[in-house]
């Protein structure tokens, strides 16, 4: 499917896939949607405490870039595994141009590491960050307990409502430890009915930008 770069309504860019007319990000403003969904209602639950980071759809990177920039700031040391089937190439993340949107050239190797290294292979970026990818389809996860924060960012359920079910969520509940939190910029009603199903609780919180509400749920475990 045809992948065109187009620019977003905050300055930053993303990634359209034309035929889906569905974008990696939003189209009101990529960094901003970013920064609202997975670090302010989820990253931010968590300072000053160590963690392990799962991102479903690793994409562009965005979501990883600024997590690296915030753990220092909020005191944090973060390992993150980010799952993505079919990777997006050079070509592509180097027009985002994400680099010169949050901080300039520092960020450029750091960036390019992240897309560059192994698959399979743990990263360290620096002493707060470590990273991880995995190619593989999202069903095919099998973890345990493993994770404190899962930021969900699949594509949405208009295009891929496969991505959107309890088959789906149980598997990241699996994957949380107790207590553990999902944030999603999604906020159907069938989502969180499906989240709820597998055992979640949720909520519903204010959107990012040209969106009226986004979803958090947490792995709470009850007495039998």
């Amino acid at each position: 499917m045809k992948r065109t770069i187009i620019t977003t309504g905050d300055g930053s860019k993303t990634i359209q896939i034309e035929e889906w007319n569905e974008q990696y990000h939003s189209k009101h403003g990529a960094i901003q949607e970013a920064y609202h969904v997975f670090i302010q209602n989820g990253l931010a639950l968590f300072d000053n405490t160590d963690l392990r980071i799962l991102e479903i759809g690793f994409g562009t990177g965005l979501n990883a870039l600024i997590t690296y920039l915030e753990a220092p700031k909020r005191n944090i040391e973060v390992e993150y595994v980010g799952v993505e089937a079919y990777p997006v190439i050079p070509e592509e993340w180097r027009q985002l141009d994400y680099v010169s949107a949050l901080e300039g050239d520092r960020l450029s190797a750091v960036f390019e590491k992240m897309h560059m290294s192994d698959w399979g292979t743990a990263t360290r970026l620096s002493e707060n960050f470590t990273l991880t990818k995995q190619q593989k389809e999202f069903k095919t996860i099998q973890a345990e307990s493993l994770f404190n924060l899962i930021y969900f960012d699949a594509f949405g359920a208009r295009v891929q409502p496969a991505l959107w079910t309890e088959t789906i969520f149980l598997k990241m509940y699996k994957a949380l430890k107790p207590g553990g939190v999902l944030v999603t910029y999604a906020a159907k009603g069938s989502v969180r009915r499906a989240m709820q199903s597998v055992g979640f609780e949720t909520e519903r919180l204010p959107g990012p930008p040209g969106k009226r509400e986004m979803l958090r749920a947490r792995k709470v475990l009850r007495d039998l």
